[in-house]
């Protein structure tokens, strides 16, 4: 089981589009998140949004940097970013989308 939390105990429905990018000497990286419209621009979700967590089996990652995108006055997307600063954080959340693409039937494209 991975999924991406906005709010503890509440699944994000929409999928993201991820961009990754490792630091040149390979310690780290950043993981830039995309939601089109997600669940907690709607007027359906009732939370709070606290950061954005990934869980899955191995426990959780997260981050504060979350920030909504919005067009017209009209709410658009969410953009998260994620800061790995060791080759071990960066191995952890390649685990973690690992598991997340295999259980929402994603794939990998390299830039």
């Amino acid at each position: 089981m991975a999924q991406i939390e906005f709010s503890r105990g509440t699944p994000e429905e929409s999928i993201p589009d991820v961009r990754v990018t490792r630091a040149k000497s390979g310690a780290g990286g950043t993981a830039t998140f995309i939601f089109d419209k997600p669940q907690i621009l709607t007027g359906e979700f009732s939370g709070d949004v606290t950061g954005m967590f990934l869980i899955d089996e191995e426990g959780e990652i997260s981050t504060r940097e979350v920030k909504g995108k919005y067009v017209n006055g009209e709410p658009k997307s969410v953009e998260a970013i994620l800061v790995m600063q060791t080759e071990e954080e960066f191995n952890r959340f390649i685990r973690f989308m690992n598991r997340y693409a295999e259980e929402h039937g994603l794939g990998l494209s390299k830039s």
